[in-house]
């Protein structure tokens, strides 16, 4: 519970041996690269375009090495053309920072 006793739900938990990941999109940026934790989202910054789904598949490729897995193991669930998406990571290999911190792994 946070501070007004409202339960938050996390951004990222378990099922099973997939990470379900909730991820608010920045497209435009500069660089791509994971940013802070944002409410029940995890703000990732993309350095491309919003255009026909181009900044959720480069979304898609940056995570893939981040989490050492193919890009075949990552599913978007929801979100392909909007900032908040849902991402679930089939049997990761390595976390990030972020992630590690927030599943007691880091």
């Amino acid at each position: 519970m946070n501070s007004t006793g409202v339960l938050m739900q996390p951004f990222c938990w378990w099922e099973d041996d997939t990470l379900v990941l909730n991820i608010l999109g920045r497209p435009r940026a500069k660089k791509t690269r994971i940013g802070k934790v944002i409410g029940h989202q995890l703000e990732v910054h993309v350095a491309e375009q919003p255009v026909r789904g181009r900044a959720t598949a480069h979304l898609v490729r940056f995570l893939a090495g981040e989490f050492d897995v193919a890009e075949s193991a990552i599913t978007v669930v929801f979100g392909v053309y909007n900032v908040n998406k849902q991402l679930r990571v089939k049997a990761p290999q390595r976390l990030p920072a972020v992630i590690a911190k927030r599943l007691g792994k880091g």
